[in-house]
């Protein structure tokens, strides 16, 4: 339950966001996909670790801006936790 709410979440923001974040929302998408593909569920934080991931393997600064783009926008979505 928790998995197909934060993909639709994310998928909400970044289509909402217009066609300024095309390929942020790729790049997501992707990662989302993985992270799927991998047996764990799609949360906010699992989406941030592997971008981090990626932004951190990649070596192209081009694919690191875009990952760097995504990580800020999802960032930016989620969430702080109620605890802190």
């Amino acid at each position: 339950m928790q998995q197909s709410s934060t993909e639709s979440q994310l998928s909400d923001y970044i289509e909402n966001g217009g066609e300024g974040h095309s390929a942020e929302a790729e790049f997501i998408g992707a990662v989302i996909k993985e992270i799927v593909a991998s047996g764990k569920h799609v949360t906010n934080k699992a989406v941030i670790l592997k971008l981090i991931e990626k932004l951190e393997t990649t070596t192209d600064a081009v694919t690191q801006d875009i990952y760097r783009d995504a990580l800020e926008l999802v960032v930016g979505r989620t969430p702080d936790d109620p605890e802190f």
